[in-house]
Parts: C-alpha cells; structure tokens; sequence
C-alpha cells in the first residue's frame, strides 16, 4: 500500500499524544460489546442529540425560506463532514474523528444565522456578559447542555473526547489561512477568549477547519442563484475572472466542481512541516470567491433589513422572559402565566429543570448532568438561562414562540 503523506500522524493509538487526546471531563459509562472507538463513540453521541437534530431548521444563510433545496445548516454539517472525510483519508489521518468534529462544529449555533449570532452578542453584552460567538457556544452546548439517557433513564452529559472538543471550538472558518498548522500545547479549551484565536490540536481538526470554508463557497452561491439574489452572469463574470488566475479553469461554479477542485488542492499541497493548506493559486481563487460572497450575498440589503426582524424577535423574546426576573418566586409566576404562552414558557421551564439550581425547586433524580445556572449564588444566572435557552431554538420554533408572544 502506498504511504499517505500524514501515516505516523493521525490521531490513533500509536500517536505520542493519544491518551490526551481522548480524554474525557469525567469518566464515561460503558455498553457491554460497544464495538466503537472513543472518536466513534463521540460521533454517535453527538448525532443522538437533540442540538443535532435540530440543525435541520436552522438557517445557514437564507433564513426559513419555503424552499426544500436551499441549504440548512444541517446540509452543510453533512457537506463538512463529507469533505473532510475525504482529505483525512487520502492523507493518512483519523476519519472518525474528522467526522465526530465536523457534526459537532455548529451545534452553537444561533437561530437565524450569524445575524442571529449578531443580535445575541448584543443582548449579551447590554447585560455585562461576555459576547456570543458560535464556536465558544458550540462547546458549551456539548459539554453542558447535550443530555443523553443511559440505560436507567438518567441524563447525562455528552462527555466528549479532548481532540473533538478542541476540533469543535477552533473550527472557525471565517480566516484567511493557507496553511493550518496544528497547536502543540494542550491547553484548556475554556481559556479561548475569540475564535481562532488558538489552531486546533490535531491535524484532524484542521482538516475540518479547512473544509468549513470549502463546504460553503460555492454551496451558497448555488442557493443565491436559485432565490434569484444573484444572476448567472455575475457568476460566469466570477468564473471568467476565476480562470485568468492560474492555470486551473473551471468549466461552471457549482458546488461539484469547487468542492473537487479545492478538496484536490489540499491533498496535494498539505504537509507535515507546513501543515493542512492549500497553493498559492488556490488560495487566490478562494479569497476572490469568499470576497465575491461576501459583496453580493452576505452583505446585500435584504440580509440587513432580514437582521432588523431578527433584533425584534429576539430582543422581544428576551425581554419578555428576563421581565420575570424581579419576582421573588419567578417560577410560580412562570407557571401562572403558563396556559397563556404553554411553548415559550413551557419549554422555559423544562430548561430550568435540566439545567438550574433553585433552592425552592430541587431537581428531578434523573438529571445527572452539571449545573449551569446557579440561580443562588450567580446574579447573572437568569441572562445566562435566557440566552442558552434562546440561542438553543431552531428558526421554525422561535418564530413560533414569537408568534405565540404577539397573538391573541
């Protein structure tokens, strides 16, 4: 068999830093005959969870359009995933855990998007509290949040390995690198104070941190087209300018052929010494379609007028719950006005349920998970629970709520 670039480096069980790479917060319980690997492991409980499911109504950039085909960001997870899949492959690296990081990178993420990632930043820090940014949620959603019932009906948390973890909250692929080049400190993953502000600690995860970039370029550009944002002259004009740097051409943008052409850059160019990364003319061809993207899709008029609906929804949301807050016993005026708002406040409570230590109301036997929410000790509990509880909700269920909120 041929050797593959990265053979002696990948994440496996003769790697120097293995053992530190799959260690857990906590020890995990064990199934008799679980035939999986700790990386395996970790993909199948994050696909279980409840985040996981729900990416499949949350916005990747065109919000809750009545259209089946335009990319949600449980599509591009799965497109992460795929991509990254196939340049750990062909480099020699661990592809279970490229898979595990790539299905977990986005479970942060806010409903709406990053517009919704915008306005939340902003609540949050009208209340004193550190800003929102997906890939520090993301983390906090899995190693807080996510339950999963074992075999007597108790909750517990994920429990994820370092490396997926680690994979998870330094994915950010809103930078302009050519090459990624792992970390070699193992640091404590709650230190990170912005995203990419540390490179991952595995080669694995910076493949997923490069195939977050690739797996939108073109995939977004395909929705544009389709939601009549772009024309495809504008996108020919992008090919032809494309193709008058280098010696690559492409034939069409589409997501195929950007995908194959970028998936085929990193293998070729990616080392040990220089790291996951891509030639110089692909790099030039990837900063021209992010700038692309960015000027007649990310930018337009529409997405800002989209971001106002967004403020209102979510500053409605949370003022009206955080309103509840100067009552001395909140939940027993929660549960009052219960019948008139049974989702908004329904499913607020079950989230302080799972989640909160309150004197008054202790906590059912089966939840086992940490506490996140010390409504005792920590006067900023309240603003916590209401932003996790919001940035948790999938577009279709917060428009609901918010629904719920206005109608009569």
């Amino acid at each position: 068999m041929k050797e593959k670039k990265f053979d002696g480096y990948g994440m496996f069980e003769q790697h120097p830093d293995y053992q530190k790479a799959i260690k857990r917060c906590a020890n995990i319980y064990q199934r008799r005959y679980d035939l999986r690997s700790e990386f395996a492991r970790d993909y199948t409980r994050i696909i279980f969870s409840q985040a996981y499911r729900r990416l499949k109504h949350k916005t990747q950039v065109f919000f809750a359009v009545e259209d089946d085909h335009v990319c949600t960001r449980s599509e591009h997870v799965n497109l992460v995933e795929s991509i990254s899949y196939t340049i750990a492959h062909q480099l020699g690296l661990n592809t279970e855990l490229t898979k595990a990081i790539a299905v977990g990178h986005d479970l942060g993420h806010a409903p709406f998007g990053h517009g919704g990632e915008t306005i939340l930043t902003q609540i949050a820090q009208s209340h004193q509290l550190d800003r929102f940014w997906h890939e520090k949620n993301s983390l906090h959603f899995v190693d807080h949040i996510e339950l999963l019932e074992d075999n007597q009906h108790n909750q517990y948390n994920l429990n994820l390995t370092y490396a997926v973890r680690d994979g998870i909250i330094s994915h950010c692929g809103e930078m302009n690198q050519k090459y990624i080049q792992k970390r070699k400190e193992y640091i404590d993953l709650n230190a990170y104070q912005y995203a990419g502000e540390y490179n991952p600690f595995t080669y694995e995860g910076c493949v997923v941190k490069m195939a977050d970039k690739i797996a939108y370029l073109a995939r977004d550009i395909e929705d544009a087209l389709r939601l009549h944002v772009l024309k495809q002259l504008q996108i020919d004009e992008l090919r032809d300018q494309l193709n008058q740097m280098g010696t690559y051409q492409f034939y069409a943008i589409n997501n195929g052929s950007v995908v194959n052409y970028f998936i085929h850059d990193v293998v070729e160019n990616s080392s040990v010494e220089k790291g996951i990364g891509l030639s110089q003319e692909a790099f030039d061809k990837m900063k021209v379609i992010m700038k692309f993207n960015y000027q007649n899709i990310y930018l337009i008029k529409r997405v800002q007028i989209h971001e106002k609906y967004v403020s209102l929804i979510l500053n409605s949301l949370f003022d009206f719950l955080y309103d509840y807050k100067q009552y001395d016993d909140f939940i027993q005026k929660l549960k009052h006005d219960l019948n008139q708002y049974p989702k908004l406040i329904g499913h607020y409570l079950t989230w302080l349920e799972k989640y909160a230590y309150i004197k008054q109301y202790p906590r059912k036997e089966q939840y086992k998970n940490q506490i996140v929410y010390d409504f005792e000790n920590d006067f900023q509990a309240f603003e916590k629970s209401i932003i996790d509880y919001l940035a948790g909700m999938s577009d279709a269920f917060i428009i609901q709520v918010f629904n719920e909120l206005i109608s009569f």
